[in-house]
């Protein structure tokens, strides 16, 4: 069966795949809100928030949830006027990372040089 732009390819369970979308026709927020939404992610898992107990979770690494919480303040911080409606969200999330991180650590930041906080300014 040949496909053109009325039909959709038939994935291997047999149902519809979704349409591919090409990246120029994505709006610019929803590009950053997915790239905030995957740091914010990968952060939680590094931190180990997905387990019933973060403190012996086998993903925690506090050193890469560090990183990506930082990548994380910088593109939010640095993209805030341009997300509007998903600015607060993002922050909420981005700080909410960052007091967890502050709980994780065996010894806590000074105030202001924790993760992404050189963006942010200092979270308690």
């Amino acid at each position: 069966m040949s496909e053109n732009a009325f039909t959709q390819p038939e994935n291997s369970a047999g149902g519809a795949e979704p349409p591919v979308r090409e990246l120029e026709d994505i709006p610019s927020v929803e590009v950053i809100s997915r790239a905030a939404v995957m740091l914010m992610s990968a952060a939680a898992e590094r931190l180990g928030l997905a387990d019933e107990d973060p403190d012996s979770s086998p993903r925690r690494d506090l050193d890469e949830a560090r990183r990506l919480i930082t990548a994380l303040a910088g593109l939010v911080t640095s993209s805030a006027e341009y997300l509007g409606l998903h600015a607060g969200p993002l922050r909420d999330g981005l700080q909410s990372l960052q007091k967890a991180f502050r709980e994780a650590s065996a010894v806590p930041d000074e105030p202001g040089k924790g993760p992404g906080e050189k963006y942010t300014g200092p979270v308690y």
